[in-house]
């Protein structure tokens, strides 16, 4: 049985419901709040659907149906406890074209009644074709339990502004997109709200645009420390070309219809070249899509965004760039630590696995007096530990290893830099933060000197 789910308006249109009795009075309940002028007939009826005939919300003829009810009226239910009586209203009804619902009664019924979560104007309906109402019921518990209670006076306060959107901004795509827009946001009382500002304004929407390339930062892993420009591109995107290390939590916040390719290359696996993302990317963005390249952190820091910039910029194709969370800020708030100090750390250092083994000799103490923030540090730490040591930086020195920055599992080794080389390898993404910065959230938290494990613990988003 294929249905078609709609929403009638019967305000002051004429209905007919044949019965008075138990189901008829709970389908009164229901039929009254749309505001259609019911008629109802039955030789007796409950003493509450009497009451609601003497105060006038319909109207009851205390007799047996008759064939004739049914001319002038809109829609008619039949919710007597005679099927041949139901049977009948349906028969009539069908001759006359008139929708007719037979309760319980599959085969005499032209529509169903759904199971209906209200919020205000903002009606969930759902229907099991008649075959399980008490699943329906179920469902609608269930929907209801998750929904805000404010949707209601939220979706009044949107129908004003996409009236007055409608009427002052000229049909076409980029009013569409406005209307799309509004419908993501919070609407705030004052003046100055920026939603209501963007409709009166129609200042351009952050959404991912058709023939466009957004490089986009997933921040550390933590769907909640995406910025809120990365979420709407990626809600709005047609291609997601998405690192290896973003989350699906992140992955999966993409549209239902949007192309999604894992471009990652992982712990030395190269999968995919270079060249055949940004072959990817110019090929999709051609064709008039919307493409998000989203990248692990930050994009600008060890992303090859440069490389994909050239490539863009090469190819005519317009792209912007959107920041993410570095990891290594979400690493430095795990540890409780500020990269920069005013004592002990007036610089930071970024730096990869494969870099940070510095053949540049730099004098002590300008050696020490910054953070070394390591990305992608490699499993084996014995030998940028050397390195390091060989440049003069002391086996005393304050370390720390972060994997998975800012994720439910994240994890915190803290060590020194003479015992480094002995520190198990880390879940992919990690980092490796040292210097006397680290120094403080140690002694608070550990052993001066010694290696320890801690796992952090987060609620999850």
């Amino acid at each position: 049985m294929t249905l078609l789910p709609i929403f009638l308006k019967l305000e002051d249109r004429p209905a007919l419901l044949v019965g008075a009795g138990t189901v008829a009075l709970e389908k009164i309940a229901s039929l009254l709040k749309t505001g259609l002028n019911l008629q109802v007939v039955a030789p007796a009826a409950r003493a509450e659907i009497r009451q609601l005939a003497a105060e006038g919300k319909l109207e009851w003829t205390e007799r047996e149906f008759r064939p004739s009810d049914l001319d002038g009226n809109f829609i008619v239910i039949a919710a007597t406890d005679v099927p041949e009586v139901n049977a009948s209203v349906y028969r009539e009804a069908v001759a006359r074209n008139i929708p007719s619902n037979s309760v319980d009664d599959i085969p005499n019924c032209d529509f169903f009644f759904g199971s209906v979560v209200n919020r205000g104007d903002l009606q969930i309906a759902i229907s099991t074709a008649g075959e399980s109402p008490a699943l329906a019921q179920r469902l609608r518990r269930e929907i209801d339990e998750q929904l805000p209670e404010d949707l209601g006076p939220w979706l009044a306060e949107l129908g004003e502004l996409r009236r007055e959107v409608l009427s002052t901004h000229s049909r076409g795509e980029e009013r569409r997109l406005l209307l799309h827009e509004l419908a993501q946001r919070e609407i705030c009382d004052s003046a100055l709200c920026s939603t209501r500002q963007l409709a009166r304004t129609g200042k351009k929407s952050t959404r991912a645009i058709a023939g466009h390339v957004a490089l986009v930062g997933a921040g550390p892993g933590d769907p909640e420390l995406l910025t809120v420009k990365a979420l709407r591109l990626i809600e709005s995107a047609d291609v997601l070309l998405h690192d290896d290390l973003v989350p699906s939590a992140i992955v999966n916040l993409a549209p239902p219809h949007a192309v999604i390719v894992n471009v990652g290359k992982r712990c030395g696996s190269k999968t995919i070249a270079q060249e055949e993302i940004n072959a990817l990317m110019i090929e999709h963005a051609r064709a008039g899509r919307s493409v998000v390249r989203l990248k692990s952190g930050d994009p600008l820091l060890f992303g090859r965004a440069a490389e994909e910039m050239t490539a863009l910029e090469d190819a005519g194709i317009p792209f912007e760039i959107v920041p993410g969370v570095s990891a290594a800020f979400a690493a430095a708030a795990a540890l409780s630590c500020s990269l920069t100090d005013r004592d002990w750390a007036s610089h930071v250092v970024f730096s990869t696995g494969h870099h940070a083994q510095s053949h540049n000799r730099e004098a002590l103490p300008a050696l020490e007096a910054g953070t070394r923030v390591v990305y992608m540090p490699g499993r084996d730490l014995a030998l940028l530990a050397a390195e390091w040591l060989s440049e003069g930086l002391p086996a005393d020195l304050p370390c720390a290893v972060v994997s998975r920055a800012a994720q439910p599992d994240q994890k915190v080794v803290h060590t020194i830099l003479g015992e480094l080389g002995s520190v198990a390898p880390a879940a992919a993404p990690s980092l490796l933060i040292a210097g006397w910065a680290v120094r403080d959230y140690e002694r608070s938290n550990s052993a001066e000197g010694s290696t320890q494990s801690a796992e952090m613990k987060f609620a999850p988003s």
